[in-house]
């Protein structure tokens, strides 16, 4: 074997190590999971090119972690971002609430979703997973999204934060005071229910939405919930509006059309098909007895 591939092979070994928290990482700052695949090949071949300059002055992880969120950093800056393009609806529907910005939002399966934030963690590993928080993450600046991962989820000293971002410390508590604000004014703060609770709530809701019984749907919701469809904009918000969009939808005859358990973003989710054909991916989002949110995404098989 060259001396190279040997480098390679020695290489390849210190960093899978770290490959899933950085995916993870790189998903909760971009909301992509296919944008994160790319930001962790990206930030490999720039560790592996610039493994000579590595002077170990912090952790390989701290270094790692460095070059991931520059990579972010860059992909949300970047004004040819890949956004998907609206999906064409086989029907009209009803005039949405508002139209979502975060259109590239996409789950995170819970087989991957495995890694614990640091003991001084903000939030916990349940919060830091969940859709309203990754979502809320992309309505942040793109610097204020990096500072509250790397310091409120993942724990890294402030020193290391802002050599990271390339700014100071003081500068760093400016932004983290800025984030959180921000966050809480974004993010729906949920219940989790003991599991019992929680499968029989999901299943009401898939023997109704299977039956195409809406009101039996509407039953299960909170007065102020909400239904989106990445990548569709379209947001309906209150029992009314859902009722209006699910009236249009429920209306269109699908035949074996089924939804089966999963979980996504540690959350409640159905694999959705219409025979044998995929239906997208269906996440709800629990408050209590009832279900605050649900989120299709249409281009999930």
């Amino acid at each position: 074997m060259s001396t190279r591939a040997t480098d390679e092979q020695a290489f390849r070994e210190l960093t899978d190590t770290y490959r899933h928290e950085l995916h993870l990482h790189c998903y909760r700052i971009l909301g992509s999971i296919t944008d994160a695949e790319d930001a962790v090949q990206e930030t490999l071949l720039a560790a592996w090119k610039g493994l000579d300059g590595f002077e170990g002055r912090s952790s390989l992880r701290t270094w790692l972690y460095r070059i991931a969120t520059n990579r972010c950093l860059n992909a949300l800056r970047d004004a040819g971002r890949r956004r998907p393009p609206e999906p064409v609806s086989p029907f009209d529907p009803p005039e949405p609430s508002r139209r979502s910005e975060v259109t590239w939002l996409q789950p995170y399966p819970d087989e991957l979703a495995d890694s614990e934030p640091g003991p001084e963690a903000r939030y916990s590993a349940k919060e830091a997973i969940e859709l309203a928080f990754i979502t809320g993450l992309q309505l942040l600046p793109p610097r204020q999204a990096a500072a509250l991962v790397l310091r409120d989820v993942l724990c890294f000293p402030a020193a290391d934060v802002a050599s990271m971002l390339g700014t100071t410390e003081t500068a760093v508590k400016g932004i983290l005071q800025r984030a959180r604000a921000s966050l809480n004014k974004h993010r729906a703060h949920t219940t989790h229910r003991p599991s019992p609770q929680e499968r029989e709530l999901t299943r009401r809701f898939a023997d109704a939405f299977t039956a195409g019984d809406l009101d039996g749907v509407l039953s299960l919701l909170t007065d102020d919930a909400w239904l989106a469809m990445p990548p569709a904009p379209h947001e309906y918000h209150g029992l009314e509006a859902i009722a209006g969009f699910l009236r249009v939808t429920m209306a269109i005859p699908v035949e074996g059309f089924t939804m089966t358990p999963t979980r996504a973003n540690d959350q409640p989710a159905f694999v959705c098909r219409h025979g044998e054909t995929p239906a997208g991916l269906m996440v709800l989002t629990l408050d209590g007895d009832r279900i605050r949110a649900i989120t299709r995404f249409l281009d999930q098989k």
